[in-house]
């Protein structure tokens, strides 16, 4: 095992179970939505029809696809200062390697803003210079106690 990879995952270890951090705002509007919908096809109307959706819908407005607000914890968590930088020292490459426990709790009408709340599971060594590490990630809504997104995250990190 390479001395960062050796460091990093000694750090990691040291804070599993605690909050990494919250993210930054981001606000999801309408034109995402229709993007998304169309790069998956999924055009049902509460998601693209907002006078539809005034109408039929529960939510009165349109919503977010679930899985728009899934791929967005990429991006929000970049806003997510990390707890222990040391802990990233090294890293020549992180990758996605998937998720568990996916849950959408709560929808996110159109002009909400959703940030992203990290806590790390775990952490541990997959190969020489390779860690996983599992974070809930929490999407949280402006505004509402619920959240609108929980999952568990699996980042393989690559230390030189």
């Amino acid at each position: 095992m390479s001395a960062k990879a050796e460091a990093a995952l000694a750090i990691f270890k040291s804070i599993e179970g605690q909050e990494e951090g919250v993210g930054e705002w981001f606000e999801i509007d309408q034109d995402r939505i229709n993007l998304f919908a169309d790069a998956t096809l999924d055009h049902q109307f509460i998601h693209i029809d907002p006078e539809k959706s005034a109408e039929l819908s529960p939510y009165k407005v349109t919503i977010a696809h679930g899985f728009l607000t899934l791929s967005m914890i990429v991006h929000l968590g970049k806003s997510v200062p990390p707890l222990k930088p040391e802990a990233l020292e090294g890293v020549y490459m992180g990758v996605n390697y998937g998720l568990d426990k996916v849950r959408f709790p709560a929808p996110v009408p159109v002009n909400s803003r959703i940030r992203a709340r990290h806590t790390l599971v775990s952490a541990e060594l997959k190969g020489a210079n390779t860690i996983q590490v599992k974070r809930q990630v929490t999407v949280e809504r402006e505004g509402s106690d619920k959240p609108v997104c929980i999952a568990e995250s699996l980042t393989r990190m690559m230390y030189a």
